[in-house]
Formats: structure tokens, C-alpha cells, sequence
């Protein structure tokens, strides 16, 4: 009954949403590819040669046993007291607040107003590579952690019953997609006062949903962001998992260590994992001269996102399926080449090594707005409400837009975006060779099985290469 009542306060707000959606001009999203550096062939053929062989290096040479011993290894650093924990959380619901009052009341134009800047940019590109770089930080700052705590203790309801087993991650999987078809389809996700609307309704429904059902279970299975976050900052050489009292045990471990170690996700969380993927990927082939022009659209005279409203929908349902089908053939596959016919274990296993390719395309593709966009994003935070306020003192600070445009800055680009790419292929096929290892038990049935995955994943990187070295309009 909690479910169905939970799910009808949705379905109703979701109604209300859709009222707010659709009035109104469209506008561009700051987080598009508005600095766009196309990577040269000649990287791209490159990447791919290496991705390649690099591959087929590692499943020949490299035997899985020292790997499995290497991701066990941490290197223990001391622990840190959880009570920052409130202050953090509160000290980011207050700043989302003020970003939604900014919002509705502050410039309407997105590179003026701090909202979505701080929406598309700083949270959604930035926090991202931080997660996956040191680790779960957003379980320090998430914003729903105070109120929870305090409307809690004002309801009685700290010990909320569990999720039901049956739900999985299948809210959290509604909800992304709701996100994706958002930040990617929708015609104005850079609009302050509808980006407010929509935060604001979706905040008070996850903080309802979070009294409901418990906040550690909502946030761990339902709230999307956080879910998507959490699994992102295992890639992370920060493990701060392990409570130790009222204080988190800090240690280093290498990268990637975090995701063999993993448990096996049901099918709902391999669902949310990889459309979750496949919306990162959809969001650089959408504006491809290629994804246009088989729709039948000039991309020298792109109409603008409302004009490919149900082809960019289907184009985000294509490619998570597309994606989900291949790596579940893949998996499938590598079951009957390696004995084992545990496919459901194996996939909900081996979905947590695609996560560095993910997160390699998500730095290469996001690279030059977060550089841009984010001195937006410093300039728009000294004056919020665009009343001519220097808060920060960044207000007449000079965004330096052609700061990669120049031999230099372009050369920069282009290397770190193709090392990024190869690196993280060859930090998935490491993690997916020990993970191979552990559901198999030898390293002859680890290496048969993980051919298949390791074609996918070739295939995955050189297409990730290839929208990076596209054109793309709009």
C-alpha cells in the first residue's frame, strides 16, 4: 500500500510538472556543446589501434591472480567523525534554496543565472569526476540528509520500514530516465524558472519518499542521482565505506579496486547502470552530422530541440537498449564460452567494469564546458538575482572562452581527451579480468569468458573516440 500510495503522489506531480514543462520558449542547454573541439583522425584511429591491442595484450599476458590480490590491497589512512555530516548536508540544502529562489528570480538568461550552471556544470559534470576521483562525497553533502533528519525526528518515523525486496532499483530507474529525457530531449532544461519547478517538485517528492520508506533505502535504491553517484564513486582511489562507530575508516586503494569488489547487482540496478551509460553516450550522438542526417535533417540548419523532440526520445530508448542488448549478449555469451550458466549473477557482476569507459567518455565529452562553463558559473554565483551585486568578488570576471581554442590549448584537449578514453578501456578490461576471475574461479574460464565483453568494450571506446572526432550542429 505504501508503494502504490507513493507511486500516485508521483504520477500526480508529475502531471503538475508537465503543466510548467510545456509553457513557454525554449531555451539552449548550458551544458551543450557550445566549445566544441573535434578530436582529429588521427587520434581517434590511433585511440582505437591502441584500445585494440591493449586488449588482447591484457587477456594474453596479464595473469588475473596478482590483479585480484592488487584490488584487495588498501592502505589505511585513519577515519574522520560523521557529525560534519549534518553541517554539510544542511550548508547544500540552504544553497540549493538559494539557487532556486535565483532561479525563479534572477536572470532568465542560463549563462547569467547560477542555477542551471550549477545544475549542468558544476553538480552534473563536476561533482561527477569528483566522485569518481575521491570517492562518495556527495554522501557527506547530500541536501535531503538534514531536513530527513530533522522532519524524522518531528514525525517519529527514524525507523522507517525497508523498500520491499521486490522493488530493486526500478524507482531509481524511472527516475533517471525522467532525468536523461530532461536534461537531453526536453526544449528548455537550461530555463532558470522551469529548471526550479522541476528541482524543487522533484526535491520535496524524494524528501516524502525518503520519510516513507527510510532514508539510507531511498538513497540507496530509489533517489536516482544519488544512486548513480554512489556507484560512480567506487571507481574512486578514496574507500571511505566503512563505518567505524561514529566515524568512517579513510583508506587508498588503486582505481577501479572498488568495483570488483561490488556486489552483483539485481537486473533493476544492471537496468539503471547502463541507462545511465547509454544516456551519456545518446547526449554526444544526438547533435552528430551522422544521428541527424539518418533522421532526415540538415545539421548546416539544425531547427532546434523541440523540432526533434520524438526523434531525440526514441534516439535515448535506442541507445540504452542497444547498449543493455550488447552487453547482455556479450555476458550471455561468455557463459556458454567459460561452462557457467549463472548469466543474471555474471551480468549484475560484470555491469560495474563498463564504468571507466563511462567515465572516460563523460570527462572527454564534458571537458571544454566544464572549463567554460564554469567561469560562467563563478561570474553568476557573485550576483544571483542580477541586481548588480559582487558577492564573490567575480562578478566583471572575464570569461576567458577561447582559452582552448588557441594551437596550444587545442593540443591539450585532444591528448588528454584520448588518453582519457584509452586509459579508462584499459582500467575496464582490468577490473572485468578480476571480476572474471572471482565469479569463475580459475584464470583459463576468466579469459574465455571475457572475450565477448572485451569486444564490446573495444566497440564501446572506439565509438566513444568516434563521436568525439564527429561534427556536430546545434
Amino acid at each position: 500500500m505504501a508503494v502504490r500510495r507513493c507511486l500516485q503522489i508521483f504520477a500526480g506531480a508529475s502531471f503538475t510538472l508537465s503543466t510548467v514543462i510545456w509553457a513557454g520558449d525554449a531555451f539552449a542547454h548550458a551544458g551543450d556543446r557550445g566549445h566544441v573541439l573535434l578530436l582529429p583522425t588521427g587520434h581517434y584511429i590511433f585511440g582505437g589501434a591502441i584500445a585494440v591491442a591493449l586488449t588482447f595484450l591484457v587477456l594474453a599476458l596479464v595473469p588475473a591472480r596478482p590483479l585480484d590480490d592488487l584490488a584487495r590491497l588498501r592502505l589505511r589512512i585513519g577515519s574522520l567523525p560523521t557529525w560534519p555530516r549534518l553541517a554539510a548536508s544542511a550548508l547544500c540544502f540552504f544553497l540549493l534554496v538559494g539557487l532556486l529562489v535565483a532561479g525563479w528570480f534572477g536572470s532568465r538568461d542560463p549563462l547569467s543565472n547560477p542555477l542551471p550552471l550549477m545544475v549542468w556544470t558544476v553538480f552534473w559534470v563536476g561533482l561527477t569526476l569528483a566522485q569518481g576521483v575521491f570517492g562518495n562525497i556527495w554522501w557527506w553533502i547530500n541536501p535531503w540528509y538534514a531536513p530527513w533528519r530533522i522532519l524524522s525526528r518531528v514525525t517519529g518515523r527514524r525507523e522507517a520500514p525497508e523498500l520491499p525486496g521486490r522493488v530493486g532499483y526500478w524507482p531509481a530507474v524511472a527516475l533517471f530516465a525522467a532525468f536523461a529525457w530532461f536534461e537531453l530531449v526536453y526544449p528548455a532544461p537550461d530555463d532558470p524558472a522551469r529548471l526550479a519547478t522541476v528541482l524543487a517538485v522533484y526535491f520535496v517528492l524524494n524528501l516524502f519518499a525518503a520519510l516513507t520508506f527510510g532514508y539510507e533505502a531511498w538513497m540507496r535504491q530509489g533517489e536516482c542521482l544519488s544512486v548513480f553517484l554512489r556507484m560512480i564513486s567506487r571507481l574512486a582511489i578514496v574507500d571511505g565505506s566503512r563505518p567505524v562507530g561514529k566515524r568512517r575508516a579513510i583508506a587508498l586503494c588503486l582505481p577501479g579496486a572498488k568495483l570488483a569488489d561490488a556486489a552483483p547487482l539485481p537486473l533493476s540496478g544492471v537496468v539503471f547502470l547502463l541507462l545511465a551509460l547509454g544516456s551519456v553516450s545518446f547526449d554526444g550522438l544526438m547533435r552528430t552530422f551522422f544521428w541527424l542526417g539518418l533522421n532526415g535533417i540538415n545539421p548546416l540548419e539544425f531547427p532546434g530541440r523541440t523540432a526533434v523532440l520524438w526523434i531525440s526520445s526514441y534516439g535515448l530508448l535506442l541507445t540504452a537498449t542497444i547498449l543493455a542488448s550488447a552487453f547482455f549478449g556479450a555476458v550471455a555469451l561468455a557463459a556458454r564460452m567459460s561452462g557457467n550458466r549463472a548469466v543474471a549473477d555474471a551480468a549484475g557482476a560484470l555491469v560495474w567494469s563498463i564504468i571507466p569507459i563511462s567515465m572516460a567518455y563523460h570527462f572527454s565529452h564534458y571537458l571544454a564546458a566544464l572549463v567554460i562553463n564554469g567561469q560562467y558559473a563563478l561570474a553568476a554565483l557573485s550576483d544571483p538575482f542580477a541586481t548588480g551585486a559582487d558577492l564573490l568578488g567575480t562578478v566583471t570576471f572575464n570569461v576567458q572562452a577561447g582559452i582552448l581554442m588557441g594551437a596550444d590549448g587545442a593540443w591539450l584537449v585532444w591528448n588528454l581527451q584520448a588518453a582519457a578514453i584509452i586509459g579508462g578501456h584499459l582500467l575496464a578490461i582490468l577490473v572485468a579480468h578480476v571480476i572474471a576471475l572471482r565469479l569463475h574461479g580459475t584464470g583459463g574460464a576468466a579469459t574465455r569468458s571475457q572475450l565477448p565483453l572485451a569486444i564490446l568494450m573495444v566497440a564501446y571506446t572506439v565509438f566513444g573516440l568516434w563521436l568525439l572526432s564527429s561534427p556536430t550542429a546545434g
